[in-house]
């Protein structure tokens, strides 16, 4: 099944968030509007919003109150790509030019700043201290999140639990908060808030594994960046990690350097597959995915708990 086919009755109301973060982002200014719809324009799988509306479906659903929400994180998200695409030198992003490759750093940085502030500006809307607790609090993470991830940068001394400590904030927390938040938003029942709470942090651990092993194993046509990137940007993921357990190995990837030869760099790739650490990492997340079936197991059933199960599903599994 097509992820779009496991949330299709939310169709009408993606609609609205997709508007409404069109209209958010609209600056007056002509380059800071340009480059703020070039991001949304490209796309995305929109996971944070969709985890909002259906955490938000299982209590007292209002799209015109929940869309605030759903609109704020993924605002949060898409200013977190742009910031990361200028510390990382992307020129690609969704298969698109970058902000910092179509305009230049600047423009990107501000682009991001602008984004960050428009999230705050529709949150405020919503009258519920609780939500922007979590969203306070999560933007911190982030941030603490995305300087480690600079200092850890060919730091090729680290080990597993910096790695996992590293894409909680960087990912787990986001994705979590949707879920949290979308609950909140729509006063569902506190046992139940702490159970979206957990699956949102375990999808987004598995996700991220998923993403650090696409790195390696997807082509460039399915992931809208060269393969390796990641590596090639000094960013040590689990696969890196575990395939660093052979010394000869950690030699080689020792000598990883954004400057270096691409051949060598797909040598090195080819080194990394050639271990099982693609496996034992596809093993990690799929641990963290059966955590988040667990974490909702017990929630109401209904149409929403059954797209958050398949979701959560194909997000583990994806290709892309």
């Amino acid at each position: 099944m097509k992820l779009k086919m496991m949330y299709s009755f939310l169709n009408s109301d993606l609609e609205i968030i997709e508007k409404t973060l069109e209209e958010t982002v609209n600056a007056n200014t002509s380059i800071l509007r340009d480059s703020s719809l070039h991001l949304l324009k490209a796309g995305g799988k929109r996971i944070r919003p969709i985890f909002v509306l259906l955490a938000g479906q299982i209590g007292q659903y209002d799209i015109h109150v929940i869309k605030k929400a759903a609109v704020a994180l993924e605002l949060i998200h898409m200013a977190s790509l742009v910031h990361d695409d200028v510390i990382d030198d992307s020129d690609l992003r969704r298969g698109q030019p970058t902000i910092k490759a179509k305009w230049d750093n600047k423009v990107a940085m501000y682009t991001g700043d602008y984004i960050f502030a428009k999230s705050l500006e529709i949150m405020s809307e919503l009258k519920k201290p609780a939500v922007h607790k979590v969203l306070a609090d999560t933007i911190v993470e982030v941030c603490i999140g995305e300087i480690q991830q600079i200092k850890d940068k060919y730091y090729f001394e680290q080990n597993v639990r910096d790695y996992f400590r590293r894409i909680k904030r960087k990912t787990a927390l986001l994705i979590s908060a949707s879920s949290l938040v979308g609950a909140i938003a729509s006063d569902v029942e506190e046992k139940h808030q702490k159970k979206l709470h957990k699956f949102g942090y375990y999808v987004g651990m598995s996700y991220q594994i998923i993403d650090d092993i696409l790195d390696f194993v997807g082509t460039e046509e399915e992931l809208g960046k060269p393969a390796g990137g990641d590596l090639l940007q000094g960013n040590i993921t689990l696969p890196v990690l575990y395939a660093m357990e052979d010394e000869g190995i950690r030699k080689r990837v020792s000598t990883v350097q954004e400057e270096m030869d691409r051949e060598e760099l797909l040598e090195i790739i080819e080194l990394i597959k050639s271990t099982d650490a693609i496996d034992r990492s596809m093993k990690i997340s799929n641990a963290y995915l059966q955590k988040a079936l667990d974490a909702i197991a017990d929630l109401p059933k209904g149409r929403s708990k059954t797209a958050l199960i398949n979701i959560a599903k194909y997000l583990g599994k994806r290709k892309f």
